[in-house]
């Protein structure tokens, strides 16, 4: 069984977790990211089966849930620049690869 304690100690380890997603973030280390987003996945699974909070303790976890959302929306908001250069490599490689099937496709006539 564990105690609230617990609880206060895994949001605290979700919200460092999410803080060091963002500084990866900012600069541009989404591999870091990504590599980190398992352990965040984790770690919420963890909380999951945790027991309830105290009032006094809720009121701790008000601060750690904002830094958390605060953190995510960081991530978002910094991520969607990338998705969006992905997007273009993306379509400008279904461009190519419509160009090269089109030139290099055998000739019907022959």
């Amino acid at each position: 069984m564990t105690s609230p304690s617990d609880t206060l100690q895994q949001y605290e380890l979700i919200a460092q977790i999410t803080n060091r997603m963002v500084n990866q973030a900012r600069t541009n280390q989404w591999s870091e990211v990504l590599e980190l987003s398992h352990s965040y996945i984790q770690a919420v699974e963890h909380l999951k089966q945790i027991n309830q909070l105290s009032d006094s303790e809720r009121l701790a976890r008000r601060s750690l849930l904002t830094r958390i959302l605060e953190d995510d929306a960081e991530i978002r908001q910094l991520v969607q620049p990338e998705l969006k250069r992905l997007g273009h490599l993306l379509g400008g490689i279904k461009r190519q690869k419509t160009v090269v099937q089109a030139y290099c496709a055998p000739s019907l006539n022959a």
